[in-house]
């Protein structure tokens, strides 16, 4: 059964740590004025910085967010490293319209250009709505070769490259001050 979002703030995302994990400031009636919470995009897992398209993993995200308004639709649990799991919605660079704000998921478009993965292990996560799209967006990606596809069935997925290098401080700077809530 699909984990539904459990709250949807709007936020400004203040900075972007890789291409799965972002920092953003929100207004949130439950806990004051403004609170700032560290994201971790929500059913993809992108490159480590010290893999191949790490960086341009985060440059992306980067492009897609940094210093831009987003609607976060959050998970009730956190990550292992006490960071929110939610979709990141923002709104695309040719809308013109109230109408089209908030309507690109961040993390559909980062396995649309190649540069994250999605694994029937994140289904459970979804809607059937969502598991379809994903796994569409990474099939086409790897049919078009597109990003870290370009190597073919050589890109090592980012929990498989974790568990070869043990000493890669990810876990360290996801949870160095990312409480859910700060």
């Amino acid at each position: 059964m699909p984990i539904a979002a459990t709250t949807s703030l709007l936020c400004l995302v203040i900075a972007v740590s890789d291409g799965d994990t972002l920092k953003a400031r929100c207004q949130d009636p439950r806990h004051g004025p403004e609170t700032t919470h560290v994201v971790r995009l929500a059913s993809i897992d992108a490159p480590e910085r010290g893999q191949p398209y790490g960086w341009r993993s985060k440059k992306t995200l980067s492009e897609l967010t940094l210093r831009k308004p987003v609607r976060l639709e959050c998970r009730k649990k956190d990550d292992r490293y006490g960071r929110s799991l939610c979709n990141a919605w923002v709104t695309p660079a040719s809308c013109t319209r109230t109408s089209c704000e908030f309507t690109l998921d961040a993390g559909l478009a980062m396995l649309t250009q190649g540069l994250a993965w999605w694994e029937p292990r994140f289904a459970r996560e979804q809607t059937a709505q969502q598991r379809g799209q994903y796994e569409f967006a990474q099939t086409e990606a790897k049919a078009r070769r597109a990003g870290l596809w370009r190597e073919g069935d050589k890109a090592v997925p980012p929990w498989e490259w974790r568990r070869d290098h043990p000493g890669w401080p990810h876990a360290a700077s996801a949870s160095a001050g990312s409480g859910a809530n700060q």
